[in-house]
């Protein structure tokens, strides 16, 4: 399954969470799989990632809730949102 990651850099958190950053790369645990990554001007910043193991994902936000108010939300990609919707028929 995918997740949206998304976060924002709080000012009075910003010397830890760019401290643990350059630390380590922001690299998230095993089982989850870290597609793409951005950084808004604004200090707000998302992230795909896909992992099969909810715990694993869990542990990647936990991991940065110290430091960062952080949202985890799974997703579905056009075609497999697309086939929810067909079944729903006409309204």
């Amino acid at each position: 399954m995918k997740y949206i990651i998304s976060w924002s850099l709080p000012q009075s958190s910003y010397s830890a969470a760019t401290a643990r950053f350059l630390e380590t790369g922001g690299a998230p645990p095993k089982g989850v799989e870290l597609l793409g990554r951005w950084h808004g001007m604004s200090g707000q910043g998302f992230a795909i990632a896909e992992s099969s193991d909810a715990k694993a994902m869990y542990l990647f936000r936990a991991q940065w809730a110290d430091v960062l108010p952080i949202e985890v939300t799974p997703c579905l990609e056009d075609a497999d949102a697309g086939a929810v919707l067909a079944s729903l028929g006409k309204r």
